[in-house]
């Protein structure tokens, strides 16, 4: 078995299951928070243990990938952008606060939740979806429940370890920051400390459907809590009755690692620090609810080529569907499955992604002619096939940035695109066997390269360049339009405009040399013909351009109509 990060963890996890629960499915769990878009950060956390859960199911071991979706959380502030009047749904839970203005969607948690599992059934994770909101509404939970109020003294003691640990651990910077980057929950939640004592249950107010709410006293025996509103509403409810409320965050997720035996889930870099819900949960979970602690790896932030660490809580980040916009699953899946879970790595939205194109391409063609090396191998298994499936792909691939100034150029023409990509494989036969990589080069050109990269070619010819040229410039020009129509293919236009300063220097135009001056001319040959065609001092490689811009419209725009 190769030894990537993914089989180690399996090999570990398979141990502990089978030391656990002997014969039943292994558990890996994740924890989204749908208070608004989910980003790919937050995707780290869903493809970390759906990696480790598919290997497990590529052994032949029956594995469960439960996503808890954290819409019984508080709805904490209004977002950039969304109408202030929203202010009045603060403290509500998710699942209780209408869907931002024109959704479809029949609540806040639903409008967010619905791009990411669109987004992670074109990834190929499969996954069993948990609503917080339906379990502690059918009152699923308790049992649970019932047993942390009465052992609260306990949970008290528990956090009392940690609180001062907390206030002297070095503060994060940005708090909001901080918040966005917890795995899963609601980190900055209150831990339940109240002027009334601890109570680790907080009720939603059956009048304003707030969270603002105090436990003023709770009986054991009866299970009647008593508890005021902000509002000013105040009533007793029985516990073992009541089901608008839930668990405060650092003990809810202890609570539900034991209700659903989880052997497997990661955490955000922010849990290795005192105090942190993953620290103090594995005690929690041990003493209270009476089970072990998943193995819960530490994974690190999730960066985008050009921004600082991302955080939803400023608005603006860039989603899985993002990401899937502008390019394949299979090279997205491979970015989180290449680096071990505490490594860093980037997204790139911006030229980047051409390197990165790159660089799969590249593994592709080692994986298929054996010279991989096994850690690659593995990596490249992964992200292009799943347990139960093989990703779509592109079936003639050529590379991303080929693709990406082609449809720069033909400003999105498919006649004129399918024309310039025969010269580069003139076996293809329509667009559709380019799809999906060049719909997606085609989104990423439109979307993310700025309006000044673009490449607009000239209308008519720069007459006032043309005639201040000197005798030098106008004969390489002569040369190039004397040369078209018999170098007119992406190889023979590639010869052509390397060879016309070779033969302006009395050499062959197929001649290999390449000393310092012929170098320099060329460069000055290339800037002078960009500055014809497009108005600028670069562009697309050359023999593409001129492709794209045809023969006649080259010799006009180079005075030689």
């Amino acid at each position: 078995m190769d030894a990537d990060w993914v089989a180690r963890f399996a090999d570990e996890v398979i141990a502990e299951a089978e030391r656990r629960a002997p014969g039943k499915p292994v558990v890996c769990a994740s924890g989204l928070s749908p208070s608004g878009p989910i980003h790919l950060g937050n995707l780290r956390e869903v493809m970390t243990p759906h990696l480790v859960a598919d290997e497990i199911r590529r052994r032949g071991h029956e594995c469960v990938h439960i996503i808890s979706w954290d819409d019984f959380d508080r709805f904490r502030k209004v977002p950039v952008g969304v109408d202030p009047a929203w202010n009045e749904h603060i403290g509500k839970p998710l699942t209780s606060v209408p869907a931002p203005p024109g959704s479809e969607h029949p609540n806040w948690a639903e409008h967010f939740k619905a791009p990411m599992i669109a987004a992670l059934a074109e990834l190929g994770v499969e996954f069993h979806g948990i609503s917080q909101t339906q379990m502690y509404g059918s009152g699923a939970y308790r049992e649970q429940v019932l047993l942390a109020m009465r052992e609260r003294r306990r949970i008290d003691a528990i956090l009392d370890q940690y609180r001062t640990k907390k206030a002297k651990a070095k503060e994060v910077a940005d708090a909001d920051e901080a918040a966005a980057l917890e795995g899963s929950g609601a980190a900055n939640e209150d831990d339940g400390s109240g002027a009334g004592g601890y109570y680790p249950y907080k009720p939603y107010c059956s009048v304003c459907d707030r969270d603002m709410t105090t436990v003023t006293s709770y009986d054991d025996e009866t299970t009647a809590m008593s508890y005021t509103c902000v509002c000013g509403h105040s009533e007793t409810v029985l516990l073992s009755e009541h089901t608008r409320g839930k668990l405060v965050w650092k003990v809810d997720w202890p609570m539900r690692w034991a209700y659903e035996g989880v052997v497997f889930e990661p955490s955000g870099v922010d849990h290795s620090s005192p105090g942190s819900s993953f620290v103090v949960g594995g005690q929690i979970v041990r003493e209270v609810f009476g089970a072990p602690q998943p193995i819960g790896p530490m994974y690190a932030f999730v960066g985008i080529s050009g921004m600082a660490k991302m955080s939803s809580s400023k608005g603006g980040v860039p989603t899985p569907a993002d990401a899937l916009s502008i390019m394949e699953p299979a090279l997205l899946r491979w970015l989180y499955a290449r680096r071990r879970p505490n490594q860093s790595f980037k997204v790139s939205f911006d030229q980047e992604i051409q390197r990165m194109y790159d660089e799969w391409d590249t593994l592709t063609r080692k994986v298929q002619d054996g010279t991989a090396l096994p850690a690659d191998q593995s990596a490249y298994r992964r992200a292009s096939s799943t347990a139960s499936r093989v990703l779509p792909e592109t079936p003639r691939r050529l590379p991303y940035r080929t693709l990406a100034s082609v449809v720069d150029i033909a400003t999105g023409h498919e006649e004129q695109t399918l024309r310039i990509l025969r010269a580069f494989d003139p076996e293809i036969g329509g667009l559709d066997e380019l799809r999906p990589r060049l719909d997606r080069a085609q989104h990423w050109v439109n979307t993310y390269v700025p309006a000044e990269e673009r490449t607009q070619v000239r209308e008519t010819p720069d007459k006032e360049l043309l005639d201040t040229l000197g005798a030098q410039d106008r004969e390489s020009l002569r040369l190039l339009a004397e040369g078209l129509g018999e170098h007119w293919s992406l190889d023979g236009l590639t010869t052509l405009v390397y060879g016309v300063p070779k033969v302006q220097a009395g050499l062959d135009m197929d001649a290999k040399a390449a000393t310092p001056e012929l170098k320099a001319a060329q460069r000055a040959f290339f800037a002078l013909l960009y500055r014809l065609l497009v108005g600028s001092d670069t562009g697309p490689r050359l023999p593409t351009l001129l492709l794209a811009v045809g023969r006649d419209r080259v010799r006009e725009l180079i005075g030689h109509a």
